[in-house]
């Protein structure tokens, strides 16, 4: 939905965030529509009157909105959005999109590392052969370095477990390899990780939904687009390296 040009462009901080009762919407800046929070990025002007990114919604102060892609936020800096909206204060530094980039990706590693804490994390090929096997696996997890041959073989076990899945109802499996192997070391506090298999659990959806939106922000997709890749189907909505699965 197009907005108005008079209609506020910031919120009235976290407490009327959360004091809201219905889904919440926001201009976004830069194309000028209403569109969901879920999909959206919020921005507040920091005590040194540097604009920074509140990736988890929280910060102080009036928050302006710009929908969750890099080339959203790239056209809001130059339209010189936030200036508007913040009404001439805080300045954006040039490197402000790098930053977004820095923090959706550490916020997903937090959640992975969140789900492992809750003990729904297998690392290893055969402990996630066999977790796929039992039917368990929401996520399929590799690392964006690992071997071509390896991740073949697991995909295609993914498959054949998900048409089965399919058939009796449940849901399938999404494929991801946000991370490095070194990555993933760091996020699940053990060594050489390759392969690893996240269980059926709310913190596993907290890491599914934080991993689209890192992808949305780096491929432009937009919110159903970039959350639809994950269900249906097993295939590689977090793909960012080009990796062979088929």
């Amino acid at each position: 939905m197009l907005a108005t040009m008079d209609e506020d462009e910031t919120d009235g901080g976290p407490r009327s965030l959360a004091a809201a009762r219905a889904p919440l919407s926001r201009l976004c800046l830069a194309t000028r529509r209403v569109t969901p929070v879920k999909d959206m990025l919020r921005f507040v002007v920091g005590p040194d009157g540097a604009i920074v990114p509140d990736i988890a919604r929280r910060l102080p102060g009036r928050g302006a909105w710009i929908s969750a892609t890099r080339a959203d936020l790239e056209t809001a800096l130059k339209r010189k959005a936030f200036g508007r909206a913040f009404k001439g204060k805080g300045t954006a530094a040039p490197d402000l999109a790098d930053l977004v980039d820095t923090l959706l990706e550490k916020d997903a590693r937090s959640a992975l590392s969140l789900a492992n804490k809750a003990g729904k994390v297998v690392t290893g090929t055969t402990k996630v052969e066999a977790a796929l096997a039992a039917g368990d696996v929401r996520v399929l997890l590799h690392a964006r370095d690992a071997r071509p041959d390896g991740v073949r073989k697991l995909n295609a076990f993914t498959r054949q477990v998900t048409r089965q899945v399919e058939n009796a109802g449940a849901r399938p499996v999404s494929i991801l390899d946000c991370f490095t192997g070194i990555e993933l070391d760091l996020a699940l506090g053990r060594s050489n990780v390759v392969h690893a298999a996240l269980l059926a659990h709310p913190t596993t959806e907290g890491f599914l939904e934080r991993c689209h939106k890192l992808l949305r922000w780096r491929t432009d997709a937009s919110g159903g687009e970039a959350h639809g890749q994950g269900e249906g189907h097993a295939h590689v909505p977090g793909r960012m390296q080009g990796t062979d699965t088929e």
